[in-house]
């Protein structure tokens, strides 16, 4: 989320107040077409066209977002990483979703004067303010309650099991496209679960979450560090445990304990 001038990352702010930040941010991004999770406007979905097994939808986008775009780039829409299939104008695209993304995502949900997170793909070289992300939706969250505070806006989002397994408190996640910091996660019997971001009216100003509503589904993008040290420990156990490693979770469990915690790092005295 054009971009002007900041001391600070834009999404910093999904931390509540005087939680600790993880180190990381100012990473450069030196590879492929990938997105840096910061929000760079709102687009309206000014067309739509179902065809079978294919929707074709124009954007149209703030101003200045399309300068310089063009046929074949890449745009992540709430987080689905898109191609430019025609130019419309000065400030419109339009682009072509296929079956299996308008199934695993909430593209299929959009409709003629929908509002859209929007990003185009950063150029080598450039600084990563949230996280990198490869626009690949992993599954759909829900949200299951909107809270309040003074000059804050929070969002407790569902996310269905095996995924929750990858969201740790003061992790990063994608939600619509938007690199968050995960203030609260708990896992519930199962492996599904909840996690908590904090948003500040700045957030709110320049996404479309001051749009959402309790219910409604948002798109999840799983950061992938963690989810291979979380996968690359549970491989490791099963091949040394075996059969044993159902006990083992049990057994941690029965101590406020879950198993996919033992792979990541704890933080210093003083971080936390």
């Amino acid at each position: 989320m054009g971009r002007r001038r900041r001391a600070r990352p834009r999404f910093l702010e999904s931390l509540p107040p005087n939680a600790p930040q993880r180190p990381g941010r100012g990473l450069r991004l030196s590879f492929g077409a990938m997105f840096t999770g910061i929000v760079q406007g709102i687009a309206r979905v000014e067309r739509l066209v179902d065809r079978t097994g294919l929707r074709s939808l124009v954007l149209r986008f703030p101003p200045g977002f399309a300068v310089g775009l063009e046929i074949g780039a890449s745009v992540s829409v709430d987080g689905v990483c898109l191609t430019v299939t025609t130019l419309e104008g000065a400030d419109a695209a339009g682009f072509d979703v296929m079956q299996q993304s308008l199934a695993l995502t909430t593209l299929a949900r959009l409709h003629e004067g929908s509002r859209v997170n929007v990003e185009r793909a950063a150029k080598e070289g450039a600084e990563v303010g949230g996280h990198p992300l490869s626009g690949h939706v992993d599954t759909m969250a829900t949200i299951s309650s909107i809270r309040r505070p003074e000059n804050n806006h929070v969002l407790r989002i569902a996310l269905p099991a095996p995924w929750m397994r990858y969201v740790f408190a003061k992790g990063y996640i994608a939600v619509d496209g938007a690199s968050l910091t995960v203030a609260e996660a708990k896992r519930e019997p199962g492996g599904a679960g909840w996690f908590e971001v904090w948003l500040i009216p700045e957030t709110l100003r320049m996404t479309t979450f001051g749009d959402k509503a309790e219910g409604d589904t948002l798109n999840i993008e799983i950061e992938r560090a963690t989810q291979v040290v979380v996968d690359t420990v549970r491989d490791a156990l099963d091949e040394r445990l075996g059969a044993l490693l159902p006990a083992l979770e049990a057994l941690l469990r029965e101590r406020g304990i879950e198993l996919d915690e033992l792979a990541m790092p704890k933080l210093p005295p003083s971080a936390r």
